[in-house]
């Protein structure tokens, strides 16, 4: 009853890659197991047969899904039961959605679906490696249109070497990491985070990744040869009217040509003048055929829209004139201030032309981290970045509903491009981080204006970033492999109408992350260095503008922001601090209004003391300290008298720890009782003279340090 077909994909350093169809989810339209090691992803693909009306679009939803059983292991929270997408789940959809939807056909209209299942997991073999290859192999084995296969493979660079789908235990050495998608032919998508690397490592890291997925590819072409799925299904999803698309053309083209060439700044204003040569042929029509004959309004729509973006590309190429009247190489003006937010602990605002990022920082103890229960990856994460993108910004009439996948996707581009310049965690960077960027205004780069105003808040809420970071969005416009321009800081419309959205972040001696959508075939390596170039000269200029703002982190923490101390104490001290049942570290906080938290790194304590004020700290640091420190016999302490007993009395020097103060050595002068001198409660001064050797009590003396009588 089984027909299984399985494919081998050898990997240079003799790991293997396995696709497995016919044995699995037979009934889907396409159904692949990709294995490598013991990680395993099932990814099935079903396209609708009928198409809705009215839809002039590809309807394409692509899941990744982690199941807990994968790692033997049991979902958190009441349900027990896997939920709502976790935000490595949705950034692992969106890296394979961006590569597979270019590839469909421009009239292939049909809901499809792709889903990809972690069923089995190796803690040494990251999923997200595999998810492009398992989505695209599951589409070769269809009879669904696409204009295929690809491939995505991870990429990293450690101790000078490149290496495809590293194991997870080398993701520490890498000073690049990237994903990287493409055709047989073509680079449809990158995205990852490096270490300041030059323009020149990024371009030779991608053309070592494209080696690696041509065979991929290959493999799956021939994976549908022997499953006998080369022919595709038929189908016919638009009527399309040739005579009105050319009548639409000869009488829009030249208007919106001329709108595009006025260089319009405002973004409304430019979209209204559009508009109205739409409604103009509009009304030309009607005149034309009389009101009784029905307007198609839809297909007028979708050839004016061809109109306008054939006027727009063409402006750009022949006259070198953009939509808001710029250079090609031109930067839109920037303005940035800091400290808007007078209760936040740093905030900035940045805005470049009709982009605007409001963004506060806001710093934490331990117990702010983010707890982490995923699948492969569990912990706490201290540095947290959410973007979020109000429907104002745009002057959308819409409520706002929660994040969105493009949210999550924005966000995390930035988190990746700020996150290596943070100071060391440690002294230097002892706090959770949270950047919340609100974007208020937005025409094109809303995530690179995050970033800039990211750095501009670190810095103005003091902490002490290794450099500044900025960002910039480049486009491309192409005719041909000798007729293209590249755009720096593309707004909105170029990056809709243009062919290639490519995100670039970085420092003054590199970059720091990157995110490449490519719509356009055959982009050479050539136009891909040039474009990166003239980011970096984007990049620099932008930093400068931020400079004359804020050129270094503010010398101190405002007054409101939590302070906090770390300590360092012996492993076997953990529990004198807590106490039985925390009795003590409770009464720490509770006595110097403290926020104290535990954790054991490497064999030793980390203790962090977080308070308000210096005073609360002081005292708390002083309060653990002596809990954990080892009495030194010549030194002085200042101790509280527990007990009185006939013989002396018993003071607490330091916390738990108590000494003998002897009647004789209470004071030069002869006492009958301690109590002549001392009551229960006071404070006094005492010198440590000796400790026993072998029961290790303590022996103290007042008198030693009083001024001794002279003889009568």
């Amino acid at each position: 009853m089984l027909n299984v077909i399985e494919k081998k994909i050898e990997l240079s350093d003799g790991r293997v890659i396995t696709i497995e169809t016919g044995k699995l989810a037979k009934q889907a339209d396409g159904a692949v197991v990709v294995r490598m090691g013991d990680t395993m992803l099932l990814a099935t693909v079903v396209s609708a047969t009928e198409v809705r009306e009215d839809v002039d679009f590809m309807p394409l939803s692509v899941d990744y899904k982690e199941k807990f059983s994968a790692m033997g292991r049991f979902p958190g929270g009441f349900m027990k039961r896997e939920a709502r997408p976790s935000d490595y789940e949705i950034l692992i959809s969106r890296l394979v959605d961006r590569a597979l939807r270019p590839l469909f056909p421009d009239d292939f209209h049909a809901e499809t679906f792709v889903n990809i299942s972690l069923i089995s997991a190796d803690a040494e073999v990251m999923p997200v490696q595999l998810a492009g290859l398992a989505a695209s192999a599951a589409l070769a084995v269809s009879n669904i249109p696409f204009n295929g296969p690809i491939s995505e493979v991870r990429v990293i660079r450690a101790d000078g070497e490149f290496i495809i789908n590293p194991a997870t235990s080398l993701l520490a050495k890498a000073d690049l990491d990237i994903i990287v998608a493409a055709t047989m032919d073509n680079i449809m998508m990158v995205e990852g985070e490096m270490e300041e690397v030059s323009e020149e490592v990024m371009i030779e890291a991608i053309k070592v990744a494209h080696e690696a997925i041509k065979i991929q590819c290959q493999v799956q072409i021939e994976l549908a040869e022997q499953v006998g799925s080369t022919v595709k299904r038929e189908y016919c999803h638009e009527t399309n009217d040739d005579e009105l698309k050319k009548l639409v053309h000869e009488k829009t083209y030249s208007k919106a040509y001329d709108v595009a060439k006025q260089g319009i700044a405002n973004k409304h204003e430019r979209s209204e003048s559009f508009k109205a040569i739409k409604a103009e042929f509009i009304e030309w029509y009607i005149a034309e055929h009389g009101e009784e004959v029905e307007v198609p309004e839809k297909l007028i729509g979708k050839y004016y829209h061809d109109v306008e973006k054939d006027a727009v590309r063409n402006c750009i190429l022949d006259e070198k004139i953009r939509l808001d009247g710029r250079k090609t190489d031109e930067i839109r003006p920037i303005w940035c201030e800091v400290n808007y937010l007078p209760a936040a602990h740093g905030s900035a605002i940045f805005t470049r032309g009709e982009t605007q990022s409001l963004t506060s920082v806001t710093l934490g103890t331990r117990l702010d981290e983010k707890i982490v229960d995923e699948v492969m990856n569990r912990g706490t994460d201290k540095f947290l970045l959410h973007y979020n993108f109000l429907p104002f910004s745009t002057g959308d009439a819409r409520p706002y509903r929660g994040v969105s996948r493009r949210e999550v996707g924005h966000g995390n581009l930035a988190h990746r491009a700020l996150k290596r310049m943070l100071p060391p965690e440690g002294v230097e960077n002892p706090y959770a981080i949270r950047i919340m960027s609100d974007i208020l205004e937005s025409n094109g780069s809303s995530s690179m204006a995050t970033v800039c105003a990211g750095t501009l808040a670190l810095m103005d809420t003091g902490i002490k970033m290794k450099k500044p970071v900025s960002g910039i969005a480049m486009g491309l416009i192409a005719d041909g492999p000798d007729r293209y321009a590249i755009l720096s800081d593309i707004l909105g419309d170029e990056d809709h109408l243009g062919d290639m959205d490519f995100k670039v972040t970085g420092t003054r001696d590199g970059i720091t992350a990157t995110q490449m959508d490519i719509k356009v075939d055959g982009l050479s390596y050539e136009v891909l260095a040039a474009a990166l170039a003239q980011a970096k000269i984007g990049r620099l200029h932008i930093l400068d503008v931020m400079n004359e703002t804020i050129s270094e982190p503010r010398a101190d923490y405002r007054e409101h922001v939590p302070r906090i101390e770390r300590l360092t104490i012996p492993k076997e001290m953990i529990g004198a601090v807590i106490g039985p049942g925390g009795k003590i570290i409770q009464e720490i906080q509770a006595v110097t209004g403290s926020i104290i938290s535990i954790d054991e790194v490497d064999g030793m304590g980390i203790v962090d003391i977080a308070a308000a004020n210096k005073k609360s700290i002081d005292d708390a640091v002083r309060w653990v300290r002596n809990i954990v420190a080892i009495p030194e016999v010549g030194k002085v302490y200042k101790g509280t008298v527990k007990s009185i007993v006939a013989f002396g009395a018993f003071v607490e020097i330091l916390p738990g720890k108590d000494g003998l103060l002897h009647i004789s050595e209470i004071d030069w002068k002869h006492l009958k009782t301690a109590d002549e001198v001392l009551k229960e409660g006071q404070e006094v001064e005492v010198k440590l003279i000796d400790v026993d050797k072998k029961t290790g009590k303590l022996k103290l003396s007042r008198k030693v340090l009083l001024p001794r009588p002279e003889k009568s």
